[in-house]
């Protein structure tokens, strides 16, 4: 696997990041560990998780594979805090109180010392910007992180972190964000304010939370997320008609250069304006296949500007390229 820089830091990665939301729940600890040495052959080292995955299943199942020394030694290990599931109307909380115990509750479940990346998993408007920052730099001083990064940030408080943390000689190194092509949003602002800031950008659900394999388009299957009584509704966002013409495209795509669609989908995200890894969580270690296939795919100039015209997102004043705005899909 093709390996890229983790942002503005001096450790590279490969180009596909092995997520674990769906660990401790969908996906048992023998499946897991099958995924990660499938992963780890083909060249992957970014796998991230998080303290709310399977309410810290996943950090656990996580841990018992890192003691392999191997594995410890060849996989970047990122995680994230600061979403709580919670019934006092906090769900987001980067507070100091929060976040030292988060952290070391989470290296206690990694059985590590330190996690490669710490992110931020949501903004929270409770907490003063400089306060998480303060918790961030003090991860990285006391070697608990060796880098750290924001999730689910908007353009102008992805400026206002990459600033302030500046001001403390602090580096904020990545963001994930949510982008497919389906949902291209995050190119408002996200993207171009983090790659002119220098900040990598590591997209989450880039295959359209399941939706862009194709697997929806005549149905729901049963064992799939979107028949999930919880996590259905996040599904079914993405079946309208405007979205079922991506897919379609995406689809005839695959089939003209005999791929599946989970390779095109993966190669076209993977290979936007800076973009370090995209994090593909799967289910089984046979969709985590289907995943790693796509290294091998360059996508021709001209699929890829046909994808990127089906897709193209609403770009108004004042978002980033308004003066080229094209309509989205119905």
């Amino acid at each position: 696997m093709q390996a890229r820089p983790l942002g503005p830091t001096g450790t590279s990665v490969g180009r596909l990041a092995l997520g674990t939301m769906t660990w401790g729940r969908a996906t048992d600890p023998a499946e897991a560990e099958r995924q990660v040495l499938d992963f780890a052959d083909a060249g992957g080292t970014l796998v991230d998780t998080a303290d709310v995955y399977g309410d810290g299943a996943a950090e656990e199942i996580l841990g018992s594979l890192l003691k392999d020394p191997g594995l410890r030694r060849d996989l970047v290990v990122a995680t994230k805090a600061g979403l709580r599931r919670t019934d006092d109307g906090r769900p987001q909380d980067l507070s100091r109180r929060h976040l030292v115990t988060a952290l070391d509750e989470s290296l206690q479940r990694l059985g590590v010392g330190h996690v490669d990346l710490w992110q931020a998993h949501v903004w929270d408007p409770r907490t003063p910007l400089d306060e998480t920052l303060a918790v961030l730099q003090w991860a990285v001083d006391s070697g608990r992180a060796r880098y750290v990064g924001v999730s689910n940030f908007c353009g102008w408080q992805l400026g206002s972190a990459v600033s302030e943390a500046r001001a403390r000689s602090l580096t904020v190194a990545t963001i994930q964000v949510e982008y497919s092509l389906l949902q291209r949003g995050a190119e408002r602002e996200v993207v171009p304010g983090a790659e002119a800031l220098g900040v990598g950008v590591l997209p989450w659900a880039p295959l359209g939370r399941g939706v862009l394999t194709g697997k929806y388009r005549h149905g729901t299957p049963p064992v799939s997320r979107g028949a999930s009584e919880t996590l259905g509704a996040t599904v079914r966002e993405y079946l309208d008609a405007g979205h079922r013409r991506v897919v379609d495209a995406v689809v005839l795509a695959a089939e003209g250069l005999g791929v599946t669609p989970t390779e095109v989908t993966l190669a076209w995200v993977r290979d936007q304006p800076g973009v370090v890894a995209p994090i593909v969580g799967a289910r089984t270690a046979q969709q985590l296949g289907a995943a790693l296939a796509s290294e091998s795919l360059e996508l021709p100039e001209e699929i890829r500007r046909a994808l990127d015209d089906v897709s193209a997102p609403i770009l108004g004043y004042p978002d980033h390229g308004w003066h080229q705005a094209r309509p989205t899909p119905g």
